[in-house]
């Protein structure tokens, strides 16, 4: 299986998060084939150059190979070119899994963070775009924790 890992990588933190998570991915199973963007120095040597156009024909070329995307969601926002990768998986029918273990989102049951909505400017809450979640959901499905996130992707292995 041909995994397309999408996630931020521009902060150290991103980098090391991206690979802790296709580690355990490519311990699923040694059939699961994961290409990290990070780790194409062809295009993402920051020392090197890398034009517009060569980064969005490397990596489309390899959502468009994959038999499935995996993204992170995490951020203030969703990744743009998370989002791009979303987009072009939709399109071409690719099945997805998102990871989101935005901290915020606990409490959904707090009548008070509830009750803060109505308050502007008190939202206790994230927001995601909802067109790329969409996007995402209309192909899979979204998990809030790694294990659940591991265990969707091993659930694409069984098909």
């Amino acid at each position: 299986m041909k995994i397309y890992f999408a996630g931020p990588m521009f902060a150290k933190a991103d980098l090391l998060y991206n690979d802790y998570l296709v580690k355990n991915i490519r311990a699923l199973d040694d059939k699961i084939e994961v290409y990290l963007p990070q780790e194409n120095g062809a295009i993402n040597d920051k020392t090197a150059y890398a034009d517009s156009k060569m980064i969005a024909l490397a990596d489309t070329e390899r959502v468009l190979e994959s038999d499935l995307l995996v993204a992170v969601l995490d951020g203030a926002v969703i990744d743009p070119g998370v989002a791009s990768e979303i987009g072009v998986a939709y399109a071409k029918n690719i099945p997805m899994v998102g990871l989101y273990t935005d901290t915020r989102q606990q409490g959904a049951d707090n009548q008070k963070k509830l009750d803060a909505l109505s308050d502007t400017a008190e939202n206790q809450f994230h927001y995601l775009n909802l067109y790329t979640v969409g996007l995402l959901k209309l192909n899979g499905t979204v998990a809030t924790d790694e294990q659940t996130f591991l265990s969707l992707i091993e659930e694409h292995l069984k098909k």
